[in-house]
């Protein structure tokens, strides 16, 4: 493994992790309110970043890694939205798991929007 790479993957997933603890630590309990907003805002960068470079947005190695692996991977969460929703009353389990796929999907095409929008 390129240990440039390692970097840079590596810095993006520092910075991204935290601002994901950053967020958690300002949000409302006891519904995972942190969770599902890092989960659409990251849906959204990465939708943002995809669309970019699908649509000929030069993008350098370096950057995708810090960006798209390192950050934003290290920002949205799976595990923890799992692991918050099996500890939620039924009702608000369906309604997070719901959230966070439609309003993530959401983020997506909003952001593929953007994109084009700005092309």
């Amino acid at each position: 493994m390129d240990p440039r790479a390692t970097f840079f993957v590596a810095v993006g997933g520092f910075a991204g992790a935290l601002s994901r603890h950053g967020v958690a630590v300002v949000a409302p309990e006891p519904f995972p309110w942190g969770t599902l907003a890092v989960n659409v805002a990251g849906a959204f960068a990465l939708g943002l970043f995809v669309y970019h470079v699908e649509l000929g947005g030069a993008v350098s190695d370096r950057i995708r890694l810090l960006l798209s692996t390192g950050f934003i991977s290290s920002f949205t969460t799976y595990s923890t939205f799992a692991g918050e929703t099996v500890f939620l009353d039924p009702a608000f389990a369906a309604l997070n798991v719901a959230g966070n796929y439609v309003l993530g999907f959401s983020a997506v095409l909003l952001a593929r929007g953007v994109i084009r929008w700005r092309s």
